[in-house]
């Protein structure tokens, strides 16, 4: 984490010290959480809507922060090593960008609809064989959490690996001008984000400003199946650096660089092979078919830093994934849960459903789906389209929850009236009716967007002894 003397952090986020006598005290580290107190570190006290952290700054001092933030127009700091600044999160960020650059590094950037999350820690799994490699936690990927990230990395780390995310335009521009990344990608576009952009290609406009902040001669790596991308590359809107080079991935052979050449599904993952690795199968512990895809993306990247086809086994042989996307789960009774009630898009949603559809050997194959929020005014089509591509040969039973979801429930019913269909309103009715139904040896997939919070289902159906 970055470790300096508060007389430089000064100057690095574009500050001033209230007292010179306090340039000398070594601080450790940055939060804005005055909750997550660390003795030794500096309090960035954050203004929102309904919140206001300077509130919280004389208590943070107290508790043995080394020193705080101050935004000029809040009155009055309180007593004690304070830097006064114009602007809190404005600060923070340019701290992060400054660390950045005394570091060093280079700086990898993932966005995209579906996938980043993932595609960022296969990069991470895979470059981290041959680097010091740093990256995103979680998802924090915002104006916030980027700089944190980044103030989080340590002084001799050699690539940092930094998830962007996004709800509207130009927010990507603004962590691309922080990061300046090196190697760009973009996995894919989807619908997430159509209730506050418009339009598939608005949101793909909004993606491609993560090239924006770019170093000259960076490299795009991009879903090649996907039109919109080149479309928005060649508009002259489009802000672009320098000597831009890109590498396309996908199922298209056509297309792209890179793509699946071979691919073996089973219980634990996929051994597959690609046009640029078509050397043996590289064996990948993750379910579905797009996984593969988010794995090429992941390829071109160590590629990129010349990752040796050895170690680029050994990352994929251990690779492992932050929590609730696919994450293959047996339960005590054994049945079979794939958990992915993190989000859910219809792209990701009809993902998740081939994902299902390529396992064998199990009794039954369930689905459990909750409403996929933010799609804007074709939000119910979405979901009746969803309820159609599950039924259609891929389930054998249709779980839905929530308003939007009854429309999936409504149009699987219609589409296939011979496969049983259930919709509920309520979560533990749901969980009841499905645990009554379940055999010991079916396979269950729960996935919704996060506010449906559906891991609640997985929770009843792991701690559930079944009889059937």
């Amino acid at each position: 984490m970055i470790t300096k003397k508060l007389g430089v952090i000064a100057v690095m986020c574009g500050g001033t010290l209230t007292h010179d006598h306090d340039c000398d005290i070594q601080m450790e580290g940055v939060f804005t959480d005055s909750r997550k107190l660390i003795s030794g570190r500096l309090f960035v006290p954050l203004v929102g809507e309904n919140f206001d952290g300077h509130a919280f700054a004389a208590a943070a001092l107290e508790g043995g922060a080394c020193g705080v933030l101050w935004q000029r127009d809040r009155g009055l700091p309180p007593e004690g090593p304070v830097i006064v600044v114009e602007d809190t999160l404005a600060a923070l960020q340019a701290l992060a960008k400054a660390y950045l650059a005394d570091v060093g590094c280079r700086v990898v950037g993932i966005t995209g609809s579906n996938g980043k999350t993932t595609t960022k820690d296969m990069v991470y799994a895979l470059l981290e064989t041959s680097f010091k490699v740093h990256k995103t936690g979680g998802n924090f990927n915002n104006h916030i959490g980027l700089p944190l990230t980044i103030l989080e990395m340590p002084a001799d780390t050699e690539i940092v690996v930094l998830e962007m995310g996004m709800s509207g335009r130009h927010e990507i521009e603004s962590l691309s001008a922080i990061a300046s990344p090196e190697v760009a990608v973009i996995t894919n576009i989807g619908e997430a984000h159509l209730l506050q952009l418009g339009s598939r290609h608005e949101i793909a406009r909004a993606k491609l400003e993560i090239i924006s902040g770019m170093k000259p001669g960076g490299l795009l790596v991009y879903h090649g199946d996907e039109p919109l991308i080149p479309l928005v590359l060649s508009e002259p809107e489009t802000v672009k650096p320098e000597g831009l080079t890109t590498f396309t991935f996908g199922m298209d052979q056509d297309k792209n660089d890179d793509f699946p050449t071979g691919m073996m599904f089973h219980s634990k993952g996929i051994i597959f092979t690609s046009h640029l690795h078509p050397e043996e199968g590289l064996e990948l512990p993750l379910l579905g078919q797009h996984n593969v895809i988010n794995c090429l993306a992941a390829l071109a990247v160590a590629n990129y830093f010349g990752v040796s086809g050895d170690k680029i086994r050994e990352g994929i042989s251990g690779l492992q994934l932050t929590g609730m996307r696919i994450e293959q789960i047996t339960a005590p009774s054994g049945l079979t849960l794939l958990n992915d009630a993190y989000n859910a898009s219809p792209l990701s949603m009809k993902a998740a459903i081939d994902a299902l559809d390529s396992l064998k050997g199990y009794h039954r194959k369930v689905a459990v789906l909750g409403d996929m929020l933010e799609l804007g005014p074709k939000q119910l089509e979405f979901h009746a389209e969803v309820g159609e591509y599950a039924i259609d040969g891929k389930v054998d039973m249709l779980y839905t929850y929530g308003p939007l979801s009854e429309e999936a429930a409504n149009a699987a019913q219609l589409k296939r009236p011979d496969v049983p269909v259930y919709h509920f309103t309520d979560k533990k009715e749901l969980a009841s009716h499905l645990i009554g139904q379940l055999h010991p040896k079916d396979i269950v997939l729960i996935k919704a967007s996060r506010g449906m919070k559906m891991e609640e289902i997985v929770d009843a159906l792991v701690k559930e002894d079944l009889h059937n």
